[in-house]
């Protein structure tokens, strides 16, 4: 049985700072280097593998990947990184504080653009817009490797995965909002070459 496994970057400076960071770059924080050495801790000591890495393109995630593969001492793992699984676009959100935007917009409007499955923020992405991305590329390039054998490290964003958690657990829009995937936590599942088969705890 192979495996597949969802990483959300560790902490981020623009987390740390509670703003909206969307498709900006800011770089992990030490809780979040922390985060992302105590994730390849995990992974290693129940001991999987991977043959195949697929990353945003945003060095958070980027950054989070190689501290998990040195720590499960992975070399020449092959690698992608595409654009496809970059966070959600903030919009016009994007680099301000949570409590500004609130006082700008109203907290409910605010709520409504964060919290909503189908509704963007100005000149933004929603969880659909970003799930509309995300699975068809999740479905032509990595569920094929799942399905011959490979076993695969996807390292991403809190709304990247989002998009596939829904698709892999088969949950409807409103109780993947309810979801939070929480920086630097891995969720694996098991994979017998036709369906997803339940979920490592670590």
């Amino acid at each position: 049985m192979t495996h597949l496994t969802l990483v959300r970057h560790g902490q981020s400076d623009w987390n740390e700072k509670n703003l909206f960071t969307g498709w900006e770059n800011p770089g992990l924080t030490k809780q979040g280097l922390k985060e992302a050495r105590e994730t390849g801790e995990a992974l290693k000591e129940i001991g999987l593998t991977y043959s195949h890495l697929y990353t945003s393109v945003l060095d958070r995630a980027i950054d989070t990947a190689n501290i998990i593969l040195d720590v499960l001492q992975v070399n020449g793992i092959n690698t992608v990184r595409d654009k496809a699984l970059n966070e959600r676009d903030y919009g016009d959100l994007t680099g301000l504080n949570k409590d500004d935007a609130r006082e700008k917009w109203g907290e409910e409007q605010v709520h409504i653009w964060r919290r909503s499955y189908d509704i963007p923020p100005p000149s933004g992405e929603s969880l659909e817009n970003t799930a509309e991305r995300v699975l068809p590329y999740f479905k032509e390039e990595i569920l094929p490797l799942l399905v011959i054998g490979n076993s695969v490290l996807i390292s991403a964003h809190g709304n990247s995965l989002r998009a596939l958690v829904m698709f892999i657990e088969k949950l409807s829009p409103e109780e993947i909002l309810k979801k939070e995937i929480s920086t630097g936590q891995p969720i694996t599942y098991k994979y017998d070459g036709n369906n997803f088969k339940g979920i490592w705890e670590i």
